[in-house]
């Protein structure tokens, strides 16, 4: 660290000691980050990058979890009788015991001792064959964590096997109230036998682990082995070896936890940990984002410090220690720079150069110059050769600041030590500490790593560590403004809230996993981030307060993700519906929806509060349960993730917990609230899932707490034989259906849904196309409940499908996709965009009369087999079109000439937007044309988004060795798509 005094110059800082910062659970805020180079992007929008994995623009870094342990254990026949006779729902690990109980009419037991932990003990002997623990191996589960949650606690356990602790899996937690249990999760092994002893040294199994992660031991920056146990279905536990690696990489980074097997020496389990956001010291920052009002370059920080003076705007100080951020209490010295217990944040431009700390400031004001040079400069890489060294100190100034933000709420909310926060000194016996955050400004910047943000969280006792990135344009790829991470706080709260579920999921040595777990984790990070702005009366930029990234994509309707938190139509059917398939963030988004709904009914419940009574609650001064209900559902979330023993975890198993950790905080008060706004999302009472990694769970609409209507599907008219599919939503590709007519499927042509609530419905069958209505079912009183209620459908015919006699023909691959009823499948030509066609004979022996079309622009996941095999880019989705008709009758319609342009659309028919072009805004559309009598109607495309979207056009910066216009540099310039043409006469 430098003198207190000392300001490097920009050579010096460059050559400065290198910070040596662990990496691990990371987290990637947005699937789009770049690199920004000379090199051609590929074709899903990014840069290729060594050691990184492409992935489709707007789609997803899917996690390389892997779990060799092989199979499930099935319950018995006894254990099933006995779940048989539980008050509540059951579901199953793949060790043979019960992955979760919840209850549903009372308590699972009652009772019990009023000793939380005791009562927990006790619960487990007395169900000792349902979870196949005798009463020693019960009285030998280790104690993880007893916390209280209101009147309540949660108690978790953790299996030991011989002398050894289980490393994965082998918890459980049981929520305790009073000598009720009322909620139990479990990752728990039946077989509690002790392992045969470890065959292989220490440094054998991390030469596994090595070889497993693809790395050489000069290419790994730390290293943590231990012994532990493995439960395994239906088999002995095994004696393994687990080794964290950590990559010396920060610019692309690489971390596993894997479990090497210590007789057999492969791997067992391996967890990704990276997942793809004076004596009164002052810091200036932005307490949100800089103003968008503001011009670029003008200084609008305000001023924070310890104690208050004039011209400081809040105090601040560690919640736990009282202490300011910046002092060391190993030492109870300050440090002079960003450097403290919760904190250690330093600039990291990579390219071959060292990290290097924030200049020391000897008095503890720690306002550093700001010019804005990224912004200014339009992203001229001059700035990192300047005076100003691109405002590096700060930047590290306001993510230091911002850390600590989260660390203090976050730790009134119950991330503290004893569940297992991030620290470096612990003022109890609880946890570990040596784990503060480490914070990386502008990471990459010089290596043109840009447009992300991740969080890397490895077990407690661990540093984790945070990357901030540089944002800039890239061809083909994201387009957002010359911006710095550092002052996003929705991002910065983004990244932060990874580690706090990581750590507070599953215990403190395991990170989340799953498909609907990894969507849940993306989704907490975005809620949280935009709460905690809220609950201090702070916002960002977007059009409402709940936005992730406005700041940094320069999009205030939806920031990085498709929808605004608030206003968003996403439910549970909805999971895989993005453009390329299912993919964490995507998914999160439906988790978000959800969750917002839940606030909303506890707002509408305890109401908002005034802007005082906000700050007064997240500042910790007045208990939750005198809270606006905004903070009541915050503390709720919190608590849930306490209550989660297994890693692999459904958003069922988070609505339970939710449900669970409101009978614990407020008594059960607001079940009927919670239980209605989850039906209302589909995660309702008969919801179903096969596991964590289900990408098509079965939703339900339903809430134990309403008069649900029962909904009876009929087809009318001519598609009164039609096999129509039934969606609720507003997407049907990759969707489930909540019901059909088909009598060859098991799906029923019935359906319940909580009353009074508009939904929005998607209608779709072989031949009739796709026909989108919103209907509310009003409540009516009847015998046990509402009346039974009819939904009849009169689809029109789809005159340009082939299921009706259509046939299609054209430019391109995949034709006869676009003419097949769905937009799970697509047409693409892979050589030119404008003037590409396709053109339907349209059913029927004679002339048509045509009034509307639908169109859609809609990708799908990429089929490397397919004629299409090329990433689908969302760039290359069709953005304006025509319409031009032939009467065969009449002419020859094998001749172009014979064809007339009945319609042209809008430049916009699909819309794209600033930063990047959204599902929303490829869904099905229809277009009202004049009417048009025809044989043959042709689409014929006029751009797409990459052509002919103004916001992806053009030079937009100054970077010599970048170019951003999509139309000339990237290869989706030579690509358009299009999902689906339906033609219909009325």
């Amino acid at each position: 660290m430098p003198e207190p005094g000392s300001r490097p110059t920009s050579r010096t800082r460059r050559r400065g000691v290198p910070v040596l910062m662990a990496a691990v659970v990371a987290a990637a805020l947005l699937p789009g980050a770049t690199t920004a180079s000379a090199a051609p992007a590929d074709a899903a929008g990014g840069q290729t990058q060594p050691g990184a994995h492409p992935e489709s623009f707007g789609g997803s870094h899917a996690p390389r979890d892997l779990d060799n342990r092989g199979g499930a254990a099935a319950p018995n026949a006894r254990q099933r009788s006995l779940a048989g006779k539980v008050d509540g729902a059951v579901r199953w690990n793949a060790l043979g015991t019960p992955h979760a109980l919840t209850a549903t009419d009372g308590p699972l037991a009652s009772g019990l001792d009023a000793d939380p932990e005791t009562a927990a003990r006790q619960y487990l002997v007395r169900n000792q064959e349902l979870f196949g623990l005798d009463e020693a191996a019960v009285a030998g589960l280790e104690r993880l964590l007893v916390k209280s949650i209101g009147s309540g606690a949660v108690v978790t356990l953790r299996q030991r096997f011989g002398d050894l602790p289980a490393g994965y899996d082998g918890l459980v937690s049981i929520a305790v109230s009073n000598g009720n249990v009322v909620n139990v999760s479990s990752s728990l092994s039946r077989n509690t036998g002790t392992p045969q002893p470890a065959a292989i040294s220490a440094d054998q199994a991390y030469a596994v682990a090595l070889a497993d992660a693809g790395l050489t031991a000069d290419k790994v920056a730390s290293r943590d082995i231990r012994q532990v146990a493995v439960p395994v279905p239906d088999a002995a536990p095994r004696a393994a070896w687990e080794v964290t690696l950590i990559s010396s990489d920060t610019e692309h980074p690489t971390a596993f936890t894997t479990f090497v097997d210590g007789i057999r020496s492969e791997v067992l389990v391996r967890e990704d940990l990276v997942d793809f956001d004076s004596e009164n010291p002052n810091w200036a920052v932005f307490p949100a984002t800089p103003p968008s009002s503001t011009k670029p370059g003008r200084d609008a920080r305000v001023i924070w410090c310890l104690t208050w003076e004039r011209g400081c705007e809040r105090t601040v100080r560690d919640p736990n220690s009282g202490q300011a951020w910046d002092v060391d209490l190993a030492t109870g010295e300050p440090t002079y720079t960003a450097q403290g217990n919760a904190a250690n944040t330093v600039v990291s431009w990579g390219g071959g150069t060292p990290a290097v700390p924030m200049t020391a400031s000897p008095t503890r004001d720690y306002v550093y110059p700001f010019s804005d040079p990224w912004r200014t400069s339009k992203c001229d890489p001059a700035v990192f050769a300047g005076e100003t060294d691109n405002d590096a100190d700060a930047a590290i100034a306001n993510l230091f600041a911002m850390h600590n933000r989260m660390h203090d709420w976050t730790y009134r909310l119950g991330f503290d030590e004893a569940a297992w926060n991030l620290q470096a000194v612990n003022l109890s016996p609880d946890g570990l500490g040596g784990d503060a955050e480490q914070g990386r400004a502008q990471q990459g910047a010089l290596s043109g790593n840009r447009n992300n943000a991740n969080q890397s969280t490895p077990r407690d006792g661990l540093p984790p560590s945070t990357n901030m990135y540089l944002w800039q344009p890239a061809a083909g790829g994201p387009y957002p403004p010359c911006v710095d991470g550092d002052y996003d706080m929705t991002v910065i709260g983004h990244e932060y809230m990874h580690a706090v579920t990581n750590r507070m999921i599953g215990g403190p040595n395991s990170g989340i996993s799953g498909h609907q777990g990894g969507a849940m984790g993306e989704s907490w990070g975005d809620l949280m981030g935009a709460e905690y702005l809220y609950q201090h009366n702070l916002r960002n930029p977007g059009k409402t307060p709940f936005i992730t990234g406005a700041y940094v994509t320069g999009n205030t309707e939806s920031g990085i993700r498709n929808y605004d938190l608030s206003r968003s139509p996403l439910n549970y059917s909805d999971i895989g519906y993005n453009v390329a398939g299912p993919a964490v963030h995507a998914d999160g988004e439906i988790w978000g929806a959800t969750n917002f709904r839940v606030r909303s009914a506890l707002v509408k419940r305890y109401g908002q509060g005034s802007p005082s009574r906000q700050l007064d609650c997240a500042n910790g001064k007045v208990a939750v349960d005198k809270c606006p209900g905004n903070r009541r559902w915050t503390q709720l979330v919190f608590d849930s993730y306490l209550l989660q023993a297994a890693s692999s975890v459904s958003m069922i198993d988070m609505r339970d917990n939710m449900l669970a950790a409101d009978q614990l905080r407020f008594g059960g008060a607001n079940q009927d609230i919670i239980w209605n706004a989850f039906a209302t999302s589909g995660l309702g009472r008969d919801a179903v899932t096969n596991g964590a990694a289900d990408t098509d769970p079965t939703p339900s609409f339903a809430s134990p707490h309403a008069r649900n209507v029962t909904v009876t599907l009929r087809a009318d008219g001519e598609s009164r034989t039609a096999p129509i599919r039934l969606y609720l939503g507003e997407y049907e590709a990759r969707a489930v259906p909540v019901a059909d007519t088909d009598p060859a499927t098991p799906l029923p042509d019935t359906f319940e849904v909580v009353p009074n609530t508009k939904f929005s419905f998607v209608a779709v069958a072989p031949g009739f196309g796709h026909t989108r209505f919103s209907k509310e079912f009003r409540s009516g009183w009847g015998r046990g409940g509402d009346k039974p209620q009819t939904l009849e459908l009169e689809l029109d015919r789809n005159l340009a499908s082939s299921a009706s006699g259509a046939a299609v023909s054209g430019d391109g691959v995949n034709t006869e996709r676009v003419v097949d009823d769905t937009e799970a499948t697509n047409w693409a030509s892979l050589d030119g965009v404008a003037g590409k066609q396709v053109t339907v004979d349209l059913a029927g022996d004679r002339p048509q009369t045509v009034r509307r079309v639908n169109v859609s622009a809609f990708l799908r996941p990429t089929i490397t087999t397919d004629p299409d095999p090329t990433s689908q880019n969302a760039l290359s989705a069709l953005r304006s079109f025509a319409v031009l008709a032939c009467d065969a009758t009449r002419v020859d319609c094998t001749v172009d000439a014979n064809y007339r342009r009945v319609y042209t659309s809008r430049s916009d028919a699909f819309p794209g937007g600033a930063y990047r072009a959204y599902s929303r805004d490829l869904n099905l559309r229809s277009f009202d044309i004049p009417r048009t009598v025809a044989t043959h109607l042709r689409l014929q495309v006029r751009s797409s988004q990459c052509t002919g979207g103004p916001h992806y056009a053009g030079e937009q910066d100054n970077d010599p060795a970048t170019t951003t216009d999509c139309s000339t540099a990237s290869p989706a310039r030579d690509q358009v798509r299009i999902a689906e043409f339906q033609v219909f006469g009325s």
